[in-house]
């Protein structure tokens, strides 16, 4: 991505382990290139989750283990992949989540995001 763009549900290419060949597509919710940012930085990579009880979110909190995972067996340590939370979240999901280096930023804070450099 040139810097100064985004996109929204963008398909990212990403080998699903460390020692996989081929590569398969998984949705990113928003993809945003700072615009300040010099190559090869990658891009902002933000999955917007939203939860109106407890229960679901801990059913799905693997998947953004995954995608981290994914992600960074493919393009390295900088990825920069955060959760933008809306809801009920508890301490047990955000555990397992910064467990995995995954950082959150809550819907009520999005000035936290500036800390993206964005």
């Amino acid at each position: 991505m040139e810097p100064a763009t985004f996109a929204f549900r963008l398909n990212v290419l990403v080998r699903p382990s460390a020692t996989a060949t081929k590569t398969i597509r998984i949705p990113i919710d928003v993809v945003i290139h700072p615009k300040n940012a010099a190559p090869p930085h990658l891009p902002v990579m933000i999955e917007a989750k939203s939860a109106g009880d407890f229960t679901n979110v801990n059913k799905r909190r693997k998947e953004e283990a995954t995608k981290m995972n994914q992600l960074r067996a493919t393009y390295g340590e900088g990825v920069i992949f955060v959760l933008f939370l809306c809801g009920y979240f508890d301490a047990g999901y955000l555990g397992y989540e910064a467990a995995e280096g995954i950082d959150w930023i809550w819907e009520h804070r999005i000035e936290d995001m500036d800390q993206l450099g964005i």
